[in-house]
């Protein structure tokens, strides 16, 4: 059941963390909201707030680890508990080995697979402490199959997925953990990346084929909505005309 849940956010300011917080928000769980844009964070409080709903933000930057304590502390001081991490935010500045793009490898290495793992190590003396707690992963589709050009953030994503079922199994009986796979969606996947070519390839494929951003919310959400006795443990879904 998701009402009454707190439920903490990262990449919340748009995209996929956006439509998931309005979502989970309507269905009555306390959102606690963390992205790096604060604007962003500003504007999804204030139109959850206006329906009715309660939020809470606090600027994030999941490569830090002291932003992701803060943001789960946040949530302690506002709701008095922390029920589910939904660890979402990702980069994806994605090109050809030959681009020697080494930065941006270090970034997708520290905001796709260190910002999970600093969520865990935010949120997992709490959940401990409860004997209870939900950790929700954003992988890809990409850590599934790799395709060229994509291989960084392919690796980055089935690490991540990696480190979701590994936890699960040592968490099991105690706390759920669930990985979320999506195709491509229509968020602005396409921004970071550098080479013009492949930029125009990306934007041109996902006008073919990118699903929703709320497509996402609601796997989210029917994850979040199984008995407590179940752990979903993987979702993988991609949009009808998706090959």
């Amino acid at each position: 059941m998701i009402s009454g849940q707190v439920i903490a956010i990262t990449g919340a300011s748009s995209g996929i963390g956006r439509a998931t917080a309005l979502c989970l928000a309507e269905c009555g769980a306390k959102v606690v909201l963390g992205a790096r844009h604060e604007d962003g964070l500003a504007r999804l409080k204030e139109e959850i707030t206006a329906a009715g709903g309660q939020a809470v933000y606090r600027v994030t930057d999941v490569s830090r680890r002291e932003d992701l304590q803060s943001l789960v502390g946040l949530a302690q001081q506002s709701f008095g508990r922390l029920d589910v991490l939904f660890s979402n935010a990702g980069a994806m500045p994605i090109g050809p080995f030959d681009d020697l793009a080494v930065d941006d490898w270090e970034t997708m290495v520290d905001v796709n697979i260190k910002g999970v793992l600093f969520g865990i190590a935010a949120a997992l003396p709490v959940f401990r402490r409860q004997d209870s707690g939900h950790f929700i992963h954003t992988a890809s589709a990409a850590a599934r199959k790799t395709v060229p050009n994509q291989v960084v953030y392919a690796a980055t994503k089935a690490a991540v997925l990696a480190i979701s079922d590994g936890l699960r199994q040592e968490l099991a009986g105690h706390i759920r953990v669930s990985t979320i796979l999506p195709g491509f969606t229509d968020t602005a996947f396409s921004e970071h990346v550098r080479n013009p070519e492949l930029k125009e390839q990306l934007q041109k494929a996902g006008a073919k084929f990118a699903m929703s951003p709320e497509a996402v919310a609601r796997a989210v959400a029917y994850v979040l909505e199984q008995p407590e006795g179940v752990n979903i443990g993987e979702v993988t879904l991609r949009s009808k005309a998706q090959p």
